[in-house]
């Protein structure tokens, strides 16, 4: 067991960039989850802790299966240190980002493709949509925000731990997935159907875009079919999260 006391220790420095700085998470392949909710999630994958932080006063709850991980305690000025939330609960879990293999990105046949969403608790929310809907993995295109910025691990609830989240160049995955015989929806109101009109099906790719200019019109001319939500009321359009729940949970055999 290790003690931390000082906010100037190299550890507490590499978490706090961790915590803040999108460089260091993406030159590392490292990340901070605060709370018990998110740190028990961790927990259930023991082979991407690097190490569990606990604030002085803070107790572990006795079920929590802690044997083979490293456990360094802290003091308040270091949890404050490191701490996103408000009122921290004092618990925090350093990981490393989950590796995927190419081998294993060739059996994705559901696949939520993100383009330049930048609102972090609308990545969080999707990549927890897309978890419970059974999607095989989430893909962010060039101009998303960071999927294991704090914000958006909070809002995903865990679901980091269990759906693979990979970066990448959408323009090639559109034609890699048709190339495997997988059709793409774009969501647009261009040359678009109700999404009614989809079949479920146990193979498909959606993409969805930034809520104020949509998905780029370079990836939107490769789709197989744009679709469209119809909107029954007054509002002008609806929330890209919501969006991507009705979609996923329309399109999923």
């Amino acid at each position: 067991m290790k003690r931390i006391e000082s906010t100037q220790n190299a550890l507490v420095k590499h978490w706090k960039k961790l915590v803040t700085q999108r460089k260091e998470r993406e030159k590392t392949g490292e990340y901070i989850v605060e709370g018990f909710h998110l740190v028990e999630e961790a927990l259930k994958h023991k082979d991407q802790i690097v190490q569990i932080i606990v604030r002085d006063g803070v107790d572990l709850p006795l079920l929590w299966a802690i044997d083979e991980v490293v456990l360094v305690h802290v003091n308040e000025a270091v949890s404050k240190e490191i701490a996103e939330t408000e009122n921290s609960q004092g618990v925090f879990a350093h990981c490393k980002q989950r590796q995927i293999s190419e081998d294993e990105q060739f059996d994705w046949k559901k696949v939520l493709l993100v383009d330049a969403v930048q609102d972090p608790g609308n990545i969080g929310t999707m990549i927890r949509t897309a978890d419970a809907a059974g999607i095989d993995a989430v893909v962010l295109g060039k101009g998303s925000v960071d999927a294991f910025n704090p914000k958006s691990l909070r809002s995903a609830q865990g679901s980091h731990f269990h759906i693979p989240v990979v970066r990448g160049d959408l323009m090639e995955w559109v034609e890699n997935l048709q190339a495997d015989g997988i059709r793409v929806f774009g969501t647009s109101l261009d040359e678009s159907i109700s999404y009614k009109k989809v079949e479920p099906s146990d193979s498909f790719a959606l993409i969805v875009g930034n809520e104020g200019s949509g998905i780029n019109p370079q990836i939107l001319a490769k789709t197989d079919q744009n679709i469209i939500i119809p909107i029954l009321g007054g509002a002008e359009s609806l929330n890209v999260a919501v969006a991507t729940g009705i979609l996923l949970y329309a399109f999923v055999k």
